[in-house]
């Protein structure tokens, strides 16, 4: 017996989920719920297989509750059913531990399938989602560079301080003056998201920005 529990807000979605599943044999639902406020203690209490996860809940939204059930440490089994199909949501749902992802629109007989396939270890994927998933693992990586927006003058300072360079050094070697040298530096902080520059050096070397 597979027992299941549905995080949807959609009251009638909800409830047609419950008569589906509860009505087919080898399901049992164990409880249902409208938001994931209290899922971590609900994980405990019911001790489900497998979690139906809806992103769109009042509170907190899918993919945080997600991330509160990995914290607990139980083993369980998470698909998000959800109407959403960008690749922000399915990359966070993805890289927070979800055992698969599936769309709204699919037919209950799949649904039932998803749920024995992802005990069995399966990781159920919608196959336009599956199709997305193929698309971000196969294209290029984009320049960290490009990411933060860094302007050529801005990423030549960055290289001096990664460099060690003192502001005297940089505004001699970049021919400007040392209050340009600051302004530059203050700009990069802002786009690297830093406080000084020892993080700036860090994330320079981390992201390969230059």
């Amino acid at each position: 017996m597979i027992r299941i529990l549905i995080y949807e807000d959609n009251t009638l979605l909800k409830d047609s989920l419950a008569m589906l599943i509860g009505g087919s044999p080898g399901f049992e639902v164990a409880g249902t719920f409208e938001d994931g406020a209290s899922i971590s203690e609900e994980l405990v209490t019911h001790r489900p297989d497998v979690i139906l996860l809806d992103i769109d809940m009042p509170g907190i939204n899918g993919i945080e509750a997600l991330k509160r059930i990995r914290q607990t440490g139980i083993d369980v089994k998470v698909l998000m059913l959800t109407v959403f199909d960008d690749d922000h949501n399915v990359f966070e749902a993805i890289k927070n531990g979800a055992n698969g992802y599936l769309l709204k629109k699919t037919p209950p007989a799949r649904l039932l399938e998803y749920i024995q396939d992802v005990c069995n270890g399966g990781a159920p994927m919608t196959s336009s989602i599956a199709r997305q998933v193929l698309q971000m693992l196969s294209a290029p990586h984009k320049n960290k560079k490009e990411e933060y927006n860094l302007s050529a003058r801005e990423t030549e300072t960055l290289k001096f301080l990664v460099e060690g360079y003192s502001y005297k050094m940089i505004a001699a070697e970049m021919n400007i003056a040392i209050d340009t040298v600051r302004a530059h530096i203050k700009k990069v902080y802002e786009k690297l998201e830093v406080n000084s520059k020892g993080e700036a050096v860090a994330k320079a070397f981390k992201d390969n920005i230059v």
